[in-house]
């Protein structure tokens, strides 16, 4: 079994979309194994895109990120982390696969409604940025 993250933007908390978000994922064989709601501050946004520092997206990303609620989940199963990509879509919701969350409900490439982890490692450091061990309940426990 593998894990991953995702999360649900502010756009798409403040649409109403947290269920309808959840649902593709479960429908597809995903469980969800923590979740929680927050809001970042724009120092934490910085901290989680990191990776995109030197992007020209960079600060216009975390002041979206940290703009309202989001909502933070680990999700599981095998292949999680491709599953999880293949069932969020296209970046760009435009250049999204039909039935895909972000051609569903992404309004452009920003406000694309969620966010997933693309690599192992990336899932690693970014379900420890959200989530301790305590928090994360497997299929088994």
């Amino acid at each position: 079994m593998e894990r991953t993250l995702s999360l649900i933007k502010p756009d798409g908390v403040s649409r109403n979309l947290i269920g309808e978000v959840i649902r593709f994922f479960e429908k597809a064989g995903l469980k969800v194994v923590a979740l929680k709601m927050l809001r970042l501050t724009k120092e934490e946004a910085k901290q989680f895109y990191i990776v995109h520092k030197e992007r020209p997206f960079y600060d216009s990303l975390t002041d979206y990120m940290s703009s309202g609620p989001i909502v933070a989940m680990v999700l599981e199963g095998e292949n999680a982390i491709a599953r999880c990509r293949e069932i969020m879509g296209a970046t760009d919701p435009a250049e999204a696969a039909e039935g895909t969350i972000r051609k569903t409900f992404g309004l452009d490439k920003e406000k694309n409604t969620v966010h997933g982890s693309d690599s192992p490692e990336s899932a690693a450091r970014e379900i420890a940025f959200f989530f301790s061990e305590l928090d994360l309940i497997s299929g088994t426990r």
